[in-house]
């Protein structure tokens, strides 16, 4: 194979990898930027009626799926 070719197929295979990376490490992901910074997921405004509930359950049963994935990967 020339040259070039191989450079060519050297930046491609980089680039995936760097890509794969990043979905890996989960960059992008909008639940990542809530662990590096809390205060963009907290909502301080008032809340329509119901919906606090509704968000304390839902939150309650995110909780509850995380604990069941840290047992099961025990």
């Amino acid at each position: 194979m020339p040259m070039p070719s191989l450079g060519r197929i050297g930046v491609v295979l980089f680039l995936a990898a760097l890509v794969s990376g990043c979905s890996l490490l989960g960059f992008g992901d909008s639940d990542n930027e809530c662990r590096w910074n809390r205060s963009k997921c907290m909502y301080e405004g008032p809340y329509e009626e119901g919906e606090r509930d509704y968000a304390e359950d839902e939150a309650a049963r995110l909780n509850r799926s995380e604990a069941a994935k840290l047992r099961r990967s025990r």
